[in-house]
């Protein structure tokens, strides 16, 4: 079976290129590397992922919305609640609104938007949800065991029906 190896790239398309470019680099950190006119390449040196601004010849420019097929939001990863607090604070240095760190059974989020109102979330996983996905990624699992972890972690009444087997 073909698998792939993780998320590499994100592209937004957006109404104002230097004013996306400019939250993204100043507010999470990613460097500008390529410009093609109507797109931009931002890399975050720390991780690698990239993301690419796109602002397309013809674009409506409508505000982003979750409430359209499409996107809902995009989760970055945060090592832990703590980090999420010092997030917390660079988002309130930089006038980005945001909701309070919010904790939930299986980790931490912080949500906020870009200046198209795109949703970003930053994530931290519980102690307990991070073992379980070190050990997902550190040998081969079984569907029936990961559904079972997964009924473990949130209870049973959210797990879906394991695939019927021929």
């Amino acid at each position: 079976m073909a698998a792939f190896a993780g998320i590499d790239h994100v592209t937004f398309t957006v109404t104002d290129l230097d004013r996306s470019q400019a939250f993204y680099t100043a507010v999470l950190g990613f460097t500008p590397v390529l410009d093609f006119g109507h797109g931009r390449v931002c890399l975050h040196k720390g991780t690698g992922f990239t993301i690419g601004l796109l602002r397309p010849p013809g674009a409506s420019g409508q505000p982003f919305s979750e409430l359209t097929t499409g996107l809902d939001h995009l989760g970055l990863a945060a090592s832990s609640r703590e980090e999420l607090l010092v997030w917390e604070r660079r988002l309130r240095e930089h006038g980005v609104p945001h909701s309070p760190v919010q904790d939930m059974p299986l980790g931490h989020h912080l949500n906020f938007r870009d200046p198209d109102g795109i949703a970003l979330e930053l994530y931290a996983p519980a102690e307990h949800y991070a073992a379980a996905l070190r050990e997902l990624r550190s040998r081969e699992v079984s569907d029936e065991e990961l559904l079972a972890l997964a009924a473990q972690l949130v209870g049973g009444e959210s797990v879906v029906a394991p695939p019927a087997r021929r």
